[in-house]
Parts: C-alpha cells; structure tokens; sequence
C-alpha cells in the first residue's frame, strides 16, 4: 500500500477520508482528537465531514453502485475471496491499531477481527444467498420466480467498542450484494476503518464502492438526509438509535438501529458455580465492559448468592488492568470522558446503598497514570431503582441483584426495556427450555456468558435494543440489503391469441 497513515512520524497525525480508494487532500473545517487511552496522548486528528462533501461522496457512490450491482456474481465474489486472504494476512495489524486507539487488550481485538472474518466468510457464499424461487407454470405456460437485487447506495455508521468487527457485520454483506457503502466510523477511533479499507482496494474492489466518510452528527445527518442513500445500519446507544431510525425512516429509507443492553445473567441454584463465576468475570469485565453483549447484571439465587459472589471476587482479584499492549488482562477505557462517567456511577452506586464489594477506581493499573483505567467493580444488594441497575454504565461494573429463584428472575429481565442478551446457568434442562422460550430478548444463552451468535446466523436485541426489523448479518442481513422483485412471465403461444374480456383465470 502507497500511503500508511498509521506509521507516519507526525504526532498528532492527520486521519482522513478515503474516497475512491484515494485519501482526501482538501483542507476539513472541524477536526477531532483522537488518544491513545492507555497514555493519554493525543496521537491523531481526524477530519470531520460536511453535509457537502457527504453529498459529493453519495454523488459518486451512485455511480459505482450501478455498474457494481450489474457485475457478475462471479466476478463479485472473486473480490470477496481476495479481501478475505487479505483480511485473515493483516489481522494482527488491524489488532494493533484498535489496541492503539480503543484501548483494548491485542487478544481482545484480534479477537473482534476474527469475528469480522467470519462474516466475510458467510458473504462469499453470496451466491447461493442469493438464490430466488421459481415455479413452473403457475398457469397454463405462465411461469412465476423471484429476483434479489441490491438497494444501491447504503450508509453504515458504527461504534467506537468494535472498529473492525460491527462494520463488517454490515459492508461485507452490502458490497457482496452489489450495493456501494459509505461507512462513517466513530470518530474516537477511527484508523482501523481506514486500514480496511485498503483491503478493499488491494482486493480488487472497484472504486467507490466503498468510501470511507469521517464525522459527527453533521455527516450522520446527511447521510439519513440524501435520498440517494437508501438504507443505513447503526449500532451505537439508544437514544441515537432511536434518532437515527426517527430520522431516516421519516425520509424513507430502510433503518436498523442497534442500541444499548442491561444484560441479565441468571444463575439457578443447581448451577455448576465454579462455570457462573467464570461466565460473570468474562462476561461482565471482558474488553472493559464495553460492550453492548457484556454482562451487567448477575441475578443471584438466594441460596447460592454467597458462594457465587465469593467465588466472582476470587477471580477478580487476580486480573490486572493497565494499557491492553502490555498482556494485561483489561484495558483503559476509550475515552477520559466516558471514564469519568462510569467513576461516577460507582460512586452513585455506593451513595444508593449498593454494598460495594470491589471498588475499581482504586487500581492499582499496570500502566501510564494519565491513562483512563477503571478496574473491575463488583456490587453487591443492588435495587433495581438504582441507577447502576437502570442505567447501560458501558464500563466494567457488574452488579448482583438478589432473587428469590426462577420465576422472580425471568420476571425481572423481561420487565427490563432492553432486549439484546440474556443469559441462564443450570443444569435443568427444563428451566432452560422455558427460559430460551419465555425471555424476551434477542440472542440468549444457556451456560454460556455473551451468546453472539455465528455469522451465519443473525445478531440482534429486541425492545429497545433495536429499532427496525432486520437483524445484523446472516440470512436477515442478506434480506435487508437487497429487495425482491417477482415476476410472472408468459412467452407468446399462437394458440393463446385471441380476445378474452374476462377476468383472468388460473386452469
């Protein structure tokens, strides 16, 4: 590749756009800071986009798009193969970059780009899922069969937990399925977009297929406003998510919005407690609670409740937090801000009356003391009205409530107004059953802590979790960035001419 943006010797350094597979070189009104949350250096700048230059950049997706969606499955699914080889060759890089920017341990990122991998892999096979139906004579010599074609333009707009692995719930999917994409990551950590995308282009995409667009609400905006994109995919908190979908369906287009979680863990009494404390910890502190899957919330049988709180602190004494390059367990938080934010929970969560069992704001961190560390937290009593319940933290706080057993368990997750995960640990097979049949929630597990599922299936909450109908890549993916068409056909039979005023009818 010509041009690294990630090794040059400039600090901070400028992050652009890449558009038609070339970096932009006008000059951007606005700029954000972009750190390295481990330091607390500022290491980047990245341009932010006006409502124009989106607009230019639709222009010329449109383009592409057209003569993309009209080339050949085959000749599409070619560039698909090469990006994945590519992708799978640079993932330790990309790795590097997300620790770099986001914070999180390098296992943990390449963690996430080998779940991206995934989804690449299932769109290769976009061919098959691409498929239509045919029926042969639906009437006499009159032939019925369907067509999957792409939307053309779609827009992408993903969050700072995940660079790598959420967009490519989406571009894969979308560019395998003839369509152009305009993506605009979070403008906290927005490199890994950046090197991706050099992916593409070293795989063979045509450009402006994808275009790379950096920016705030100024360029969501724009996005949800041109009416030559025809559909976005977002993944960020609730209340954007629900703006997002607001916006963009009242302009006509296809919306899903995935938003926050309060994801339950209910631990039954006949629970292997040694597999729950595990489940709590990975699940609950894992890429430092930043994550709309973790587990926030343990709800604890009264009779066990003890011995798996026992059991949880145990292990979290043992983890180490501090900058994710180092082999720590967990890394800084991305941003001063949203450190600051989850600090000021703890701190309500106490106030409240919450027993505070272990407090991470008090280190010690295996890293620079500028940088944004909050450390595993543990509550204990926690009421339901409290905020540490009510609120998505998005920080490495888990939370105990105590329940009486099955039935006052399930009864609290369901009234909860998310929906994303939900996860019990039993070995009863009935309560199991009834509980994957009952829970309203979107992806649920059955002993197993953050219940994503594979690729080929599809990600996504209920409640207010998401907005729209269509979940996150597998066949539903496939659904929402295509439309059907069907068509009925007849091919002229000289024994068929002739005037017939009647009402059609089938025989």
């Amino acid at each position: 590749m010509s041009h690294d943006p990630y090794t040059s010797g400039a600090t901070p350094r400028r992050i652009t756009h890449l558009i038609g597979h070339e970096y932009w070189t006008g000059t951007a009104a606005r700029t954000a800071p972009v750190y390295n949350p481990a330091t607390g250096a500022q290491t980047g700048a990245v341009d932010l986009a006006s409502k124009e230059l989106v607009d230019e950049v639709v222009a010329r997706s449109q383009k592409a798009a057209a003569a993309w969606g009209a080339m050949s499955m085959t000749r599409r699914g070619t560039v698909m193969f090469a990006f994945r080889e590519l992708l799978n060759a640079h993932k330790e890089r990309i790795a590097g970059i997300i620790t770099s920017e986001h914070g999180k341990t390098v296992s943990d990122a390449l963690g996430e780009v080998t779940r991206g991998l995934e989804v690449v892999e299932f769109a290769c096979g976009i061919p098959h899922l691409l498929k239509g139906g045919h029926s042969e004579s639906v009437s006499t010599n009159v032939d019925s069969y369907s067509l999957l074609q792409p939307l053309g333009v779609v827009g992408v707009i993903s969050p700072f937990n995940f660079p790598a692995m959420v967009p490519m719930w989406f571009v894969p999917i979308a560019i395998a399925a003839g369509n152009a994409v305009i993506i605009k990551p979070s403008e906290k950590d927005p490199s890994a977009v950046n090197a991706i995308a050099e992916l593409w282009r070293e795989a063979g995409l045509p450009a402006d297929v994808l275009n790379v667009v950096h920016g705030d609400k100024e360029a969501v905006d724009a996005l949800l406003d041109n009416p030559a994109v025809k559909a976005v995919s977002f993944v960020g908190s609730t209340p954007i998510a629900r703006y997002v979908y607001e916006r963009g369906t009242a302009n006509g287009k296809r919306i899903q919005a995935l938003g926050g979680a309060k994801n339950h863990m209910l631990v039954l009494p006949d629970a292997d407690l040694e597999l729950a404390a595990d489940a709590a910890v990975n699940g609950g502190f894992g890429s430092a609670g930043e994550r709309c899957m973790a587990v926030s919330v343990v709800l604890a049988t009264d009779s066990i409740a003890d011995q798996l709180i026992e059991k949880i602190v145990a292990r979290v004494r043992t983890l180490r937090t501090g900058d994710g390059s180092t082999g720590v367990d967990m890394g800084p938080i991305v941003t001063r801000q949203a450190r600051d934010r989850i600090t000021s929970y703890i701190a309500a969560g106490a106030q409240a009356g919450a027993t505070l069992v272990v407090d991470g704001r008090e280190g010690p961190f295996d890293g620079p003391s500028d940088g944004y560390f909050v450390g595993p937290t543990l509550f204990d009593n926690v009421a339901t009205d409290m905020s540490i319940y009510t609120d998505e933290i998005f920080g490495p706080v888990l939370s105990v409530v105590r329940v009486s057993g099955f039935d006052e368990g399930l009864g609290l997750i369901n009234a909860n107004p998310y929906g994303n995960g939900s996860v019990i640990f039993t070995n009863d097979g009935g309560a199991a059953r009834k509980f994957e049949i009952e829970v309203q929630a979107g992806m649920v597990g059955i002993n197993v802590p953050v219940p994503v599922p594979m690729a080929y299936y599809s990600f996504g909450g209920w409640k207010n979790s998401l907005f729209g109908d269509s979940h996150a890549h597998g066949t539903e993916g496939v659904h929402f960035f295509t439309r059907s068409k069907t068509v009925t056909r007849r091919w002229p039979d000289p024994s068929a001419r002739g005037l017939q005023l009647g009402f059609p009818q089938n025989h």
